[in-house]
Order: structure tokens, then C-alpha cells, then sequence
């Protein structure tokens, strides 16, 4: 799995870089969105577009990031966890490295939006996407913090909500006509890595061993 996704992401930011061929891709799908969107003419869909895009939002997901590692904290203390403190400052610094990641290879690339205007001095480029890499980190991180005390059941509930949670915002930035598709899939695979690895790291470690009372 990292290894696809480490390919796939070199792959379109190489393409991307290059205005290279893949890129008709993007064109191809928002041209086959419009179309679908011009036909349906459902407002509705149109608000959930823009409703599942401002989930990924820093305001948004952020929030819902630092509760997640509060509530895992809370729950491996309850639990007897040796490091039972040891989400909250995974989930602060991971809040910290969502625009370490993004912010650099959007001013690298500069690539245009959608509309194809010309970027303005202040702007950073549409690749990759923001507002999915906040939402697959904030919601993904939040679900493998609560995941350390939870059941089998819960462990999948948590994994499907963050994924959903995820796809959902690549949608409704695509519909909205916000963002290109491989803007999405790069943070997509740039958020999947970041979670593979994570989940693979000891962050809380075992419940501390409780002293036996001496027999009389």
C-alpha cells in the first residue's frame, strides 16, 4: 500500500509539473462533472457539494482533530495506559503538519485552478489540495488516536467514518468545480502515507502493569 501510494503521488506531481499528459484526465472528469451537474440541475446536490468541500476546512477538521486526541487521551487514562497523555500532543503536531505539507508544494507548483486564471501574487496553487489533506489527516489521525481503545467493531466504525469523511470532501470539492480531481487524489495518497505510517508507530504503548497487593 505506501508503495502505490508513494508512486501514485510522484506520478501526478510529476505530471503536474510537467503539464504532462495525465493531466486531460482532469479535464476529461470536470468536463463530464459539469455536464452531469448542468443536466440534474439539483440544488441540492449543489449544497451538499459545498457542505462535504467545507468539511475540510482548518475550522472544521482542525477542531474535530484536537477533541479526538483529548477524548483518546482520556480514554487510555481511564484504561491505565503508561502514555495515556501521549495523543493530545500527536494530535496538535499533526494540526501543525498538515500546512508544512501543503503550503510548499502549492507554491511550488503554482498550478491554476479549475477556471484557469492566472495566479495572483498572494496565491499558493491549487496542488495538491488543502482542504483534502486537512480532512484525511484530521478526520484519519482522530480515528487512529480513539481506535488504540477500541473494540473491533468501534476500530471499524472509526475507519469508515474518516474515509468517508475524506471522500466525501474530494467530492464536494470536484462537484463544486473547486478543485482538479488529481489536485484530490495527491492528498489523498500524500494523507494515506502519513497514516500508514503512523498507525505502524507505538504511540501509546501497553497499559501500565497494576501491583499485585502481597498475599497474607
Amino acid at each position: 500500500m505506501p508503495v502505490v501510494l508513494a508512486v501514485a503521488l510522484l506520478l501526478v506531481s510529476w505530471q503536474v509539473a510537467v503539464d504532462g499528459p495525465l493531466l486531460g484526465l482532469d479535464r476529461w472528469v470536470r468536463h463530464g462533472v459539469r455536464e452531469t451537474r448542468h443536466t440534474l440541475h439539483s440544488t441540492l446536490l449543489n449544497h451538499f457539494g459545498k457542505a462535504f468541500s467545507d468539511l475540510g476546512g482548518g475550522s472544521v477538521a482542525v477542531p474535530v482533530l484536537l477533541l479526538g486526541g483529548a477524548v483518546a487521551a482520556w480514554r487510555e487514562f481511564r484504561a491505565g495506559f503508561a502514555r495515556w497523555w501521549l495523543p493530545v500532543p500527536v494530535a496538535v503536531l499533526t494540526a501543525g503538519l498538515i500546512p508544512l505539507l501543503v503550503v510548499p508544494a502549492k507554491a511550488w507548483f503554482a498550478r491554476p485552478g479549475p477556471f484557469g486564471l492566472p495566479l495572483a501574487a498572494d496565491q499558493w496553487g491549487w496542488y495538491p489540495s488543502g482542504h483534502t489533506a486537512t480532512a484525511a489527516l484530521g478526520y484519519g489521525v482522530a480515528a487512529l488516536l480513539l481506535a488504540r481503545t477500541a473494540g473491533p467493531r468501534e476500530r471499524r466504525v472509526l475507519a469508515a467514518a474518516a474515509a468517508g469523511l475524506a471522500a466525501g470532501v474530494g467530492f464536494g470539492l470536484v462537484w463544486s468545480d473547486y478543485h482538479w480531481l488529481l489536485d484530490v487524489v495527491a492528498s489523498w495518497c500524500l494523507g494515506g502515507l502519513v497514516l500508514w505510517t503512523l498507525a505502524r508507530w507505538p504511540l501509546t504503548g501497553r497499559p501500565a502493569a497494576r501491583r499485585r497487593r502481597p498475599e497474607r
